[in-house]
């Protein structure tokens, strides 16, 4: 995937400014002309200057909690009669941020220099990704910016509560198993070469657990830059891997059939789709344009994939709801709500069905993970740490004979 930078003019003859990843410039091309864009110019960004630019405009995302503030506020002011100009410098005024105040405030000279206010946030993809803008640019044209970005505002809100559960369900069990592994390497390191030192005195011949976890203890005491250099090495090569196609690719559909969190997974992707669409469709996004931007942010590839086959299919005047079926990543119940939406015309408002149906579903998995974690935790905790005390006391089973 290549960075372009591109400029076209909408039907109505406004100039339009943007950048876009694509296959290639060809492959660009057709995807502005199906929007009915006319192409004034369209240039590849190189490797060295995405990096410049970044260096320039910082590398640190936004947080959301400061884009659902603009927004809402955005919204206000708008819907007030403030024009756009003073409305940014108020926001920029009030805005605790400094990433997200000088962003703002050349925002704000771009809009008085004569771009549009979607124009100015696309030269800000660290804080305004493509869903964000696009948006921008339905409100624009369609004179209905106050509301749009309000609908963006909840957009946002649901996503955000969304992850915030997803993150509460994992960060449990985390954290404990991150201190089950500070407690073994303690064990291992400060309390296993004590009765190493018991065992030795006494002689004998010990249990094999016992000379098992000794051995373990030595090579974590002599031995442990190996260890980090094997985790190190690890991690890099498993990130490379997954910087690939194909294990990206594998890596997402692992995760969605995961025993436990794969189902969860699997909804909050379903979720993501569903809310990202029927949001881009109330817009007034075209629905070429939006399945495009829904795959880009859908954050799993085999949800993108199918996403893709979807567009692909409308392009050729075919449905959305077939191909989304034939991938298996969608159930039965989410495809047949899309197929009923395209024939009565109301697929956003299915959309949002699906949408709300499987917000409340992670919910109740989230629940549901929580009071099973909790026990899992418990036990995985109990076998690893009372493991080790039950390798350390079999020789004292038979102290006696050891003693004599």
């Amino acid at each position: 995937m290549a960075k372009f930078q591109f400029v076209v003019k909408d039907k109505n003859g406004k100039t339009h400014t943007g950048m876009l990843d694509a296959e290639s410039r060809n492959a660009l091309l057709e995807q502005l002309w199906k929007q009915e864009l006319t192409v004034i110019s369209i240039d590849e960004k190189s490797q060295s200057s995405q990096t410049l630019n970044r260096m320039r405009q910082g590398s640190g995302k936004v947080k959301l909690s400061h884009l659902i503030i603009f927004s809402r506020q955005l919204a206000t002011l708008v819907e007030a009669g403030v024009s756009i100009v003073p409305s940014l410098s108020i926001l920029a005024d009030q805005t605790v941020d400094k990433q997200f105040k000088d962003i703002l405030n050349k925002m704000h000279d771009d809009v008085e220099a004569g771009s549009s206010l979607s124009e100015a946030a696309a030269r800000h993809p660290q804080a305004f990704g493509e869903l964000f803008v696009n948006l921008l640019q339905a409100g624009e044209q369609s004179g209905r910016l106050d509301e749009i970005l309000d609908r963006l505002a909840v957009y946002q809100e649901k996503t955000g509560e969304l992850f915030r559960k997803v993150r509460s369900a994992l960060i449990y069990p985390a954290f404990v198993t991150l201190l089950a592994f500070g407690i073994t390497i303690f064990l291992l390191v400060a309390i296993v070469p004590k009765f190493r030192d018991i065992f030795t005195s006494l002689g004998g011949k010990l249990p094999l657990p016992t000379l098992m976890l000794l051995g373990v203890s030595e090579f974590v005491q002599h031995f442990w830059i190996l260890g980090i250099i094997g985790v190190i090495v690890i991690v890099v090569a498993g990130r490379m891997y997954l910087s690939t196609p194909v294990g990206r690719m594998q890596a997402d559909q692992l995760s969605l059939n995961l025993p436990v969190f794969g189902p969860l997974i699997r909804k909050v992707g379903i979720a993501r789709f569903a809310r990202t669409l029927a949001t881009l469709i109330k817009s007034g996004v075209p629905i070429l344009g939006a399945l495009d931007i829904v795959a880009k942010t859908a954050g799993n590839k085999v949800i993108e994939q199918a996403v893709m086959s979807a567009r692909s299919s409308i392009r050729e005047g075919e449905n959305i709801s077939d191909p989304l079926a034939e991938s298996k990543v969608f159930p039965i119940m989410v495809t047949r709500m899309i197929a009923v939406g395209e024939k009565t015309g109301e697929l956003e408002k299915m959309l949002s069905k699906v949408a709300d149906f499987y917000e409340s579903e992670v919910d109740a998995t989230v629940a549901g993970l929580t009071s099973l974690i909790e026990p899992l935790v418990i036990a995985f905790l109990g076998i690893v740490i009372g493991g080790i005390a039950v390798t350390l006391l079999l020789p004292v089973f038979n102290i006696t004979s050891l003693i004599k």
